[in-house]
């Protein structure tokens, strides 16, 4: 009698989780669906990348748009978007964007040995689809941060079993396509893993120098997209930029101040990383929390510093929930996110151009919620880890 009735119960587990997933599914495609209709070429962001190759193939230079952002070597890895027609991207980029978020959320899974297949896999997925704005902005948009919305769990999912090496080798190709996740060297060094810093280094340093000498202007970069952005952009980007650098001006704190919080507000939130790495417990938090710091405080000072930044932390955050002790256990993190339910209607800050307001409280708060976690006490050993930090994790959380 025992035994059926844990078959009984396996299958309405297993029943429940296949429904949740075709729930997801069809939200997801929605939100494919309702891109490809409204936009294009898939999305304003991807299709400054496009039109960078495309006169890169017409012997241009792609750093003629000041809006072209990124290093050579995504010049090279934009051409085969650029030979295809408008009609077939519009398709192609939004279903890419989301099958890497995808990816990304099942890779932080598996950090910390969650079943994809589990109840908390499909609600989570899903909640971030429809729940956390963000999320549905860089679907929208098609921008190259899906590249390190996948490269960073998954490098850290390497980390966490030991292949340094191959953590080194993601995490540098994807600041190959779009240096955002450079912060995250700081982890290997943190670490004392040398050749695999080695590689986050030389692997984007030799794609981009390889691409340069094919462009018309190799320093391109330096010489034109460095400047733009140490100058802040122009004024209309500026007005969608979250980092307080950006914002404090806005409501009128001067310039350099605001600058100089923002500074110090990343170098407080990079010394809270470094007090997390030191912890030493055993787990795959140390990590995902060390990570997270990291591009937080990176996020921070950065210009540009864009909302749907955050879903290259929140989705790692969030899959750590069954962990005890975990950042998304607290409450400062889901104070955090409430700025990014969609529809949720806010005084004064209900214009587009004042959403920057909002996305530089969640992260500001995400911060400190982070921050609060890195404790220099070392926290007791769970059921999903054994051993010292970067072992294999075990299945604690696949009955869920």
């Amino acid at each position: 009698m025992h035994t059926g009735k844990s078959d009984i119960s396996g299958w309405l587990v297993r029943r429940a989780s296949w429904h949740g997933w075709v729930v997801s599914a069809v939200v997801l495609s929605a939100s494919v669906v309702n891109v490809a209709r409204r936009t294009a070429d898939g999305g304003m962001d991807n299709a400054i990348v496009v039109r960078a190759a495309r006169t890169w193939l017409d012997g241009g230079s792609p750093y003629a748009d000041p809006h072209f952002l990124y290093l050579p070597s995504a010049v090279l890895a934009a051409v085969p978007q650029a030979l295809l027609p408008s009609q077939a991207l519009r398709v192609l980029v939004p279903l890419v964007v989301t099958a890497l978020l995808v990816a990304g959320w099942a890779c932080a899974l598996r950090i910390h040995g969650v079943w994809w297949r589990s109840r908390f896999a499909v609600l989570g997925l899903t909640a971030l689809a429809v729940g956390f704005a963000p999320f549905g902005h860089l679907v929208r948009l098609g921008n190259w941060t899906a590249t390190a919305v996948l490269a960073l769990p998954l490098g850290l999912l390497c980390a966490v079993r030991g292949r340094w090496g191959a953590a080194g080798a993601v995490i540098g190709a994807a600041v190959a396509l779009k240096p955002l996740l450079a912060p995250v060297a700081l982890l290997f060094l943190f670490a004392g893993r040398r050749r695999a810093l080695g590689a986050v280094v030389l692997v984007p340093a030799v794609a981009s120098g390889g691409a340069a000498l094919l462009m018309p202007d190799p320093a391109g970069f330096f010489t034109r997209t460095l400047p733009f952005l140490l100058r802040g952009q122009d004024d209309f980007v500026r007005l969608y930029e979250a980092s307080p650098g950006a914002v404090l001006p806005r409501l009128g704190v001067p310039a350099g101040p605001a600058a100089a919080l923002a500074l110090a507000g990343a170098g407080w939130g990079t010394w809270c990383a470094y007090r997390r790495w030191r912890c030493a417990d055993p787990g795959p938090l140390r990590i995902v929390e060390t990570a997270a710091l990291l591009m937080l405080s990176a996020f921070l000072v950065s210009r540009p510093s864009y909302d749907h930044y955050l879903v290259v932390v929140v989705p790692l955050l969030l899959a750590g929930a069954l962990h005890p002790g975990a950042v998304a256990r607290g409450p400062w993190f889901w104070l955090a996110l409430v700025p990014q339910i969609p529809g949720l209607t806010w005084p004064f800050l209900e214009p587009e151009t004042r959403r920057a307001f909002r996305d530089c409280l969640t992260l500001c708060l995400l911060v400190l919620a982070v921050s609060v976690a890195a404790r220099p006490e070392p926290r007791p050993a769970t059921a999903h880890s054994r051993g010292r930090s970067g072992s294999r994790q075990v299945g604690g959380t696949r009955a869920f």
